[in-house]
């Protein structure tokens, strides 16, 4: 079983997700259950399933949940896009999360790569 939290990306995800819970506690009351919600479920999404794929036997299973996690990245990316739109979030701030969601794009990327070139070329193959 590997140790997630000595992944680099899945620090960077779990940072991004610090992130996103403090800007979201200045979102309307009345998106309590809307917006706030769903930014903060696909940002946790991304660390969770890093860290749930970490303690899969299979390399086949781990890329499956990285994957997943790269998905929910990109939810999580459009999701400050609306945000900053809608004004729950200012340009500046937004901005900041853009190079946080970059970086952790990358560094995802990157372990995908990695787990990859692990499989057996008859397994690879991109969902």
């Amino acid at each position: 079983m590997r140790d997630y939290r000595k992944i680099v990306a899945w620090k960077l995800a779990d940072d991004l997700t610090v992130a996103i819970y403090e800007c979201t506690h200045t979102f309307p009351s009345n998106e309590q259950y809307g917006m706030t919600s769903q930014l903060r479920r696909v940002a946790y999404s991304v660390p969770a399933n890093i860290a749930e794929g970490s303690s899969r036997e299979s390399q086949k299973d781990y890329l499956h949940f990285l994957h997943i996690a790269r998905g929910s990245l990109s939810e999580t990316q459009y999701f400050i896009h609306l945000a900053n739109r809608l004004g729950y979030i200012s340009a500046v701030l937004r901005e900041g999360l853009d190079v946080q969601v970059s970086e952790t794009f990358r560094k995802l990327h990157g372990l995908i790569q990695a787990v990859k070139e692990e499989l057996p070329k008859s397994v690879v193959r991109s969902p």
